[in-house]
C-alpha cells in the first residue's frame, strides 16, 4: 500500500470513527485528492462528493468564493484556499474540507508565484478551525500534484487529531 493509500485509509477511520465526513475543493489537484479517498473500499461512508474548481468561474459559482478576494490576492492564495474549503463545507454540510490552489507547471508561474507553489487548506466545520499552509514544491506537474495530495491528506489527519 502506497503512501497515499495509507494516509487515505488512516483519515477514513477517523472520519468514520467520529461520524464526520469530507469534502475536497480543488484546483492544481484536478480531483486527485477526491480519487485518493474514494481508492479506499466503503468511502462512501465518510465521502460524499469533492469540487474540482480549476477556473475563477468555477471558484466563484460552485464554492461562493468572492470575486474581489480572488481579484485582490490571486486564485493561488491562503484567502481563496480558506473561502474555497469553507465553501465545501458549506455547500455539503460536511464536517471537514480540505481546498488546494496552486501553480503546478511547467508553465503558469510568476516570480512571485514560481511553479510549485501551493496553498492548502483544512477546513473543520464543527469547531470552525482552519489550518493552512504554503507549500514550495519541486519536481515536474505529475510530482507537484502528487505532493499536494499528500499533504492535504497529511494536513488533514493533523487537524483531526
Amino acid at each position: 500500500m502506497g503512501q497515499t493509500q495509507v494516509l487515505a485509509q488512516q483519515l477514513g477511520e477517523i472520519l468514520l470513527a467520529r461520524n464526520m465526513t469530507i469534502t475536497t475543493a480543488e484546483s492544481c489537484t484536478g480531483g486527485g485528492i477526491a480519487s485518493a479517498i474514494t481508492d479506499i473500499a466503503g468511502s462512501s461512508a465518510w465521502f460524499e462528493r469533492g469540487f474540482v474548481t480549476y477556473s475563477n468561474g468555477a471558484k466563484r459559482d460552485m464554492l461562493g468564493v468572492d470575486a474581489g478576494v480572488i481579484d485582490r490576492d490571486g486564485a493561488v492564495s491562503q484567502a481563496v484556499v480558506i473561502a474555497m474549503a469553507k465553501g465545501a463545507c458549506a455547500q455539503n454540510g460536511d464536517s471537514l474540507a480540505v481546498a488546494v490552489s496552486g501553480v503546478a507547471g511547467p508553465g503558469g508561474g510568476s516570480p512571485e508565484k514560481p511553479v510549485g507553489t501551493v496553498w492548502l487548506a483544512c477546513y473543520l466545520a464543527t469547531e470552525d478551525k482552519t489550518h493552512t499552509r504554503l507549500l514550495q514544491l519541486t519536481g515536474d506537474r505529475l510530482a507537484v500534484r502528487q505532493q499536494t495530495i499528500v499533504a492535504a491528506l497529511e494536513d488533514c489527519l493533523a487537524l483531526l487529531v
